[in-house]
């Protein structure tokens, strides 16, 4: 059959199906304002490289409610903290569940992971299970210990580092990644947790990394379903590529848990030997866990439970890099509270406001997810008087409701002052009661690790921040410090923070770091 023929069939199919979609919807006007869609494509275009700062501009245009209509897809969009909370508050239970998407479906064992599953007794069962025995504050208490030893292994890589730059969140990753891979599995997942040169610890943060980027890309399938098989992007294509690599690895893990029986830290059994303990009968409910479903899961902690909180904390050391005044408040904090001859503690954190300040501001400035992992309208309904169709895809602009003139004075300058007593926003929450801010996201779909994330944070910051003084490459200025984004599903800095640390504790607190 002549191609040409074809391609004419497939347009004049595509024509069609958007239109009898649009007849079909348009009796239920009117849809929130938006940008005029293109033919078949709809807003795709629109959406450019860098999707939350182009959504970002058109709110400016249009408001802070808008609709689109990527391929024949209805999303809607919030970008303000009041239509934020129309979504996540008032109308949640209409909101909890995911839309069909490519990542989900070719890296994510076909929705059996937690972070995509389908609302509903399955996903409830799956996140109870992470939430008693990995997030729970008993079980991130039990482990204290281990993300103590790993910052103290961080602290002495820094220190022994020498006179070339170091990639600062290279270094993180290996940190965050060793200590979770001890809490999960019972031991280190890169060698002796230094990170120098360790190819493995590279090939992983790669992964994370390229993972991050696939899951954020508006894949043209999604939104076109004929075109799905052509995949003209390659999106997937790729992405079932790095699923067989990340398959292999947690292959290898289970297989060697399997082998090797449970392993002890601090007294306490890891999370594996927990889940392959509750397969047969999981938490006395009559369901079964699967090997697929325990990979799932485990690659959802692995991705979103590393990468995240290592990428916060290296925007964090940058945005006090170019504030040098802001640093010496922070260490001067450290130093009155902790002193000058032992490392931070978790125990410290509680007594340090300005601190708990600067992550408030880096997680507004520089939210780990800049636009909210897709929800689906179950069943139509109306939001500030106008219509949202059964099926649409929900965006929560999470980057630009945090940047928001409306809400924030000079929201682009970094400063933490704004949450301390006296400032504007002294007693903003940030997990997902106001909705000001919300990196985590909020109401039933928030992130289920945000109680060990924020603990992590905080607590690798304030060991950064008090063990050195920062300085750049020969060449750089804290003026000029890139601070390029590179958008993914995650937001990651387009360049890696070199440095050079210069340790300021006394000298015994690096040489008796934990090993």
């Amino acid at each position: 059959m002549d191609l040409t023929f074809i391609t004419s069939l497939l347009i004049a199919y595509l024509i069609i199906h958007i239109l009898f979609n649009y007849i079909k919807s348009s009796k239920n006007k009117p849809f929130p304002p938006g940008p005029n869609p293109w033919p078949i494509l709809g807003n795709l275009p629109h959406l450019g490289t860098k999707p939350h700062h182009s959504l970002a501009s058109m709110a400016k245009k249009y408001g802070p409610l808008m609709h689109l209509r990527l391929g024949y897809v209805h999303v809607v969009v919030a970008a303000s903290a009041s239509a934020a909370a129309q979504f996540l508050k008032s109308h949640d239970s209409n909101f909890s569940s995911r839309p069909p998407n490519s990542g989900a479906k070719h890296i994510a064992y076909n929705y059996q992971d937690l972070v995509f599953a389908p609302y509903g007794p399955r996903w409830r069962l799956l996140r109870k299970i992470c939430s008693v025995h990995l997030f729970s504050n008993k079980a991130l208490d039990d482990f204290q210990k281990v993300r103590q030893e790993e910052a103290g292994l961080l602290t002495r890589a820094l220190a022994s580092a020498g006179q070339a730059p170091v990639n600062l969140g290279q270094l993180l990753g290996v940190c965050t990644t060793n200590s979770l891979g001890r809490m999960m599995l019972g031991r280190r997942v890169f060698g002796d947790g230094t990170g120098g040169g360790d190819p493995k610890a590279d090939e992983f943060k790669s992964m994370v990394v390229e993972l991050m980027v696939l899951a954020g890309v508006f894949n043209l399938g999604d939104f076109i379903p004929v075109l799905d098989r052509l995949d003209l992007q390659g999106v997937a294509s790729k992405m079932k590529k790095l699923h067989a690599r990340f398959d292999a690895f947690l292959n290898t893990i289970l297989e060697e848990h399997k082998i090797n029986g449970q392993r002890v830290q601090e007294g306490h059994v890891d999370f594996l030997s927990t889940l392959i303990s509750l397969k047969d009968n999981v938490d006395g409910e009559g369901g079964t866990l699967t090997d697929t479903e325990i990979k799932a899961l485990l690659l959802d902690l692995f991705t979103a439970g590393t990468d995240t909180s290592s990428s916060t904390v290296e925007w964090a050391i940058a945005e006090l890099i170019r504030n040098p005044k802001l640093l010496a408040q922070a260490q001067k904090e450290l130093d009155d509270v902790v002193g000058l001859g032992r490392l931070v503690s978790e125990g410290d954190l509680a007594r340090l406001p300005f601190l708990q300040a600067i992550i408030k501001e880096t997680f507004r400035l520089h939210p780990s997810t800049p636009l909210s992992l897709p929800r689906m309208a179950a069943e139509s309904c109306e939001i500030n008087g106008y219509f949202i169709p059964k099926g649409s895809t929900l965006l929560v602009n999470v980057w630009a409701i945090a940047r928001d003139p409306e809400m924030w004075a000079d929201p682009l300058e970094f400063r933490p002052e704004r949450f301390l007593p006296g400032g504007e926003k002294p007693s903003v929450d940030i997990k997902g009661n106001d909705f000001e801010v919300i990196p985590f996201g909020a109401g039933r779909r928030i992130c289920a690790g945000m109680s060990m994330g924020l603990r992590v944070v905080q607590f690798l910051t304030a060991t950064l921040i008090h063990a050195f003084d920062w300085d750049l490459p020969d060449g750089q200025t804290r003026e000029k410090l890139d601070m390029e984004e590179a958008y993914g599903l995650t937001l990651q800095r387009a360049s890696p923070l070199l440095v050079h640390p210069r340790p300021r504790l006394s000298p015994h607190v690096y040489e008796t770091a934990q090993t």
